[in-house]
């Protein structure tokens, strides 16, 4: 079984290598294209000095997630779903960065259009699972196996599970996305959820998806030589939205769509924020959050950076701990 996580390695320091390696002549390139980060002028006072940072720099850690995944695994149907899920959502996210950056239109794409390009891919991702690698429509409960061998598991049907799916693709990608507005903040909180669904994989015998997942833990790793603070590079929504792309496929070819869920909490209490302050706002005319989503919370209440990321990582690391706990004999 050691043999097994040792192997993964191997694509976790390629994919590290070659994201870390491309920083080098990658960020040049976009500073002298001016692909550079706007800041909201409503956000926190010390993020305006931010302004002009290259950004697109997710377009780093998606070539060494590809490299790793296709020298190790390309054999592999799932690992091609996962590179195909990553792609496709990066290639919505760089639109919408491109429009943002070079068309100088503050918002990007609509967003009808961002929310389309989002579904197509997911859809694509879920019908080749269905029905090419028949993942079925069962879901997985967490701790489920400590009651019995195997654990429970509910079969939602076709109609409700390619619904459930398409919510899950679509919901993490955006929840991801939300989490990255700190340097180093998505990249730290993704290394630790990947490594958990590589972990998993590796229990349920799903090598391409192992593959793929350390592959994309030794590509945020490179990044984050470089997105840490004072980040010289962000990922923007290229990267973000390819992120939550490759977790969801992840989840879903593994049927642990509730771990994700469980393991990727920082990202559920990121989204729930934004949520929570719009209602609130709307309905009370009061906001519940100094800002969100809540990682700008705690940096108006005088923490800095480094110790949002820290605290963040921290509780992600308990969460993927409770999650591998919660697959105890599935």
């Amino acid at each position: 079984m050691w043999q097994d996580y040792l192997i993964l390695l191997k694509p976790a320091v390629l994919s590290f290598f070659i994201t870390a390696l491309s920083g080098i002549f990658l960020i040049p390139w976009l500073r002298r294209l001016k692909f550079g980060q706007q800041i909201r002028h409503d956000g926190p006072e010390r993020h305006l000095g931010k302004a002009g940072t290259p950004t697109m720099g997710g377009i780093m850690f998606v070539l060494g997630g590809a490299a790793g995944t296709l020298a190790f695994a390309w054999r592999e149907p799932a690992a091609w779903l996962v590179l195909i899920t990553m792609l496709g959502f990066a290639l919505v996210g760089f639109a919408d960065d491109f429009i943002k950056v070079v068309r100088r239109r503050s918002l990007g794409l609509r967003a009808r259009e961002k929310l389309l390009g989002q579904f197509l891919v997911s859809l694509l991702l879920v019908v080749v699972a269905l029905v090419f690698l028949q993942r079925g429509s069962r879901v997985i409960l967490p701790f489920s196996g400590f009651a019995a061998p195997g654990g429970v598991s509910l079969d939602l049907g076709g109609l409700f599970y390619t619904i459930f799916a398409l919510l899950v693709a679509v919901g993490t990608a955006n929840a991801v996305n939300l989490t990255d507005g700190l340097d180093g903040l998505a990249a730290s909180v993704t290394v630790l959820v990947s490594a958990f669904f590589a972990l998993l994989a590796v229990l349920k015998g799903q090598g391409g998806v192992a593959v793929s997942m350390a592959a994309l833990v030794g590509g945020c790793l490179g990044f984050l030589v470089y997105n840490r603070h004072p980040a010289r590079v962000f990922m923007g929504d290229t990267g973000s939205l390819a992120l939550g792309g490759a977790l969801a496929a992840a989840a879903i070819l593994l049927r642990a769509e509730l771990f994700l869920l469980l393991a990727g909490g920082v990202y559920a209490l990121e989204a729930l924020s934004v949520i929570i302050q719009v209602f609130s706002y709307q309905k009370l005319g009061r906001r519940v959050f100094r800002m969100s989503p809540l990682h700008h919370h705690f940096e108006l209440g005088g923490w800095s950076e480094n110790r949002v990321v820290g605290v963040f990582s921290a509780l992600t690391l308990l969460l993927c701990v409770l999650a591998l706990l919660g697959s105890y004999r599935l």
